[in-house]
């Protein structure tokens, strides 16, 4: 009943947008639309055929029209995508909607090598392509850079972030769902300040494979935020145009960034995550605290960093995960997890093992699955992590003297039972 319920929403919706007249004038705040005011940027002047600078410049009307009624954008359905030039500006209390092609075949254009759908495609290197600033939305949008590289690394372009937060004004209640990125250099990027915060960030069910090497960057952020169900793989460009060559893939890990970066952020949350071919996994930086479960980081160098600025509530739950820590640097300098600074750590049925993977030059070894490293007191305790394919003599090299380590029902290298006491007897 709930999805006949939504079905109908939707096509409400969709009909509401499609059937209204292209040369009316814009809605006033009574002409209302599916409960509120939503309208087509067609309607706006936003058009396939435009220059991308005639569609930011329409794309901005749209929104400011929005922003005075609290309304929805459709970002309507097109063979070919939105050019539009960068420095948009999605401003409060503004919805950018779009129909969410699929990660797949079904987003290949199979003439023109190209997504079809709700897309934008981006060739400013100067500007990020949205500022968003507070209560707003992107929701089913696709965004498209046609001159990046996929084979060749000299050629890579060093975009801007696709999405910024607003560094006048920092944004709070942003919601950014069901996004696609093809050839962005960094994806998501709410670096905030302690001036102008951000905060109730929610990023969610995202893909992408950023050439700089970091999707999503969130500083600066006390109220909860939460990356959820996002994947980040090379091959997610290949039903576009073949995918990421060895080459390039080498060349994002080669540039020792982590897919994942939060600092300054209080409770925060991260659940399904993925990542493959970043030479890092998840940076949790030293103002953090939070929770980290349900989690595959894929080739790379180093899993997951987490660093501590004290022993109060610099403390992380990291469990059910899985980490492949194999390529991106030498031997000694690959390792699933590093903790060092203050406060405690606990990991649960995390498993760390290694191979060759052909889609990029990869070591197949780890050093070790935890790398204790510092001089201040710290704690860690492990609970049910199985060990496989490291170099060292022991699983977890301790370079900290004031660290105090503890590891129940564990697996070693050689799948025999693993313990550590804190005095360190097994």
């Amino acid at each position: 009943m709930k999805l006949v319920i939504l079905g109908l929403a939707l096509m409400t919706v969709v009909g509401c947008v499609s059937n209204i007249d292209p040369k009316a004038a814009p809605p006033i705040a009574s002409d209302r639309c599916y409960g509120g005011a939503i309208r087509s940027i067609q309607e706006f002047g936003v058009t396939p055929g435009n220059t991308p600078e005639d569609n930011a410049a329409a794309l901005q009307k749209a929104i400011d029209w929005a922003a005075r009624r609290g309304a929805a954008l459709f970002v309507e359905p097109a063979d070919e995508p939105y050019r539009v030039a960068g420095g948009v500006v999605l401003r409060r209390n503004v919805s950018l909607i779009g129909v969410h092609g699929p990660v797949g075949r079904g987003t290949r254009h199979p003439e023109k090598a190209q997504p079809v759908g709700s897309v934008f495609a981006i060739t400013d290197e100067t500007r990020p392509f949205l500022t968003v600033e507070n209560a707003t939305q992107i929701r089913g949008i696709q965004f498209w850079y046609p001159q990046q590289t996929a084979t060749n690394a000299s050629l890579i372009i060093k975009y801007p972030p696709t999405i910024q937060v607003s560094h006048e004004k920092g944004a709070q209640g942003v919601t950014l769902s069901c996004l696609t990125f093809y050839g962005e250099y960094l994806a998501m990027d709410f670096a905030a300040s302690a001036a102008k915060i951000c905060e109730q960030i929610l990023i969610e069910h995202c893909y992408g494979y950023p050439l700089g090497g970091t999707f999503i960057r969130i500083d600066y952020c006390y109220d909860i935020p939460r990356i959820l169900h996002c994947h980040v793989n090379p091959a997610n460009r290949r039903f576009i145009d073949g995918g990421h060559s060895r080459e390039v893939i080498d060349a994002v890990m080669a540039r020792q960034t982590f897919c994942y970066v939060i600092d300054h952020t209080d409770n925060a949350q991260l659940m399904d995550v993925f990542t493959f071919g970043t030479w890092g996994g998840i940076h949790l930086g030293p103002a953090t605290y939070g929770q980290l479960s349900n989690f595959n980081l894929d080739c790379v160098a180093v899993g997951i960093l987490k660093q501590g600025g004290n022993a109060f509530n610099r403390n992380w739950q990291i469990a059910q995960g899985s980490i492949i820590a194999n390529a991106g640097a030498p031997l000694a300098d690959i390792h699933p997890i590093i903790v060092t600074g203050r406060g405690h750590t606990a990991i649960s049925n995390v498993e760390c093992f290694s191979g060759p993977n052909r889609a990029l030059t990869t070591v197949g070894q780890s050093q070790d699955f935890l790398l204790v490293q510092g001089s201040e007191r710290l704690t860690v305790s492990l609970m049910g992590c199985r060990m496989r394919n490291y170099a060292g003599a022991e699983p977890i090299t301790i370079e900290n003297p004031n660290a105090i380590i503890q590891a129940e029902a564990c697996v070693d290298r050689d799948e025999n039972p693993y313990r550590r006491r804190p005095e360190g007897n097994k």
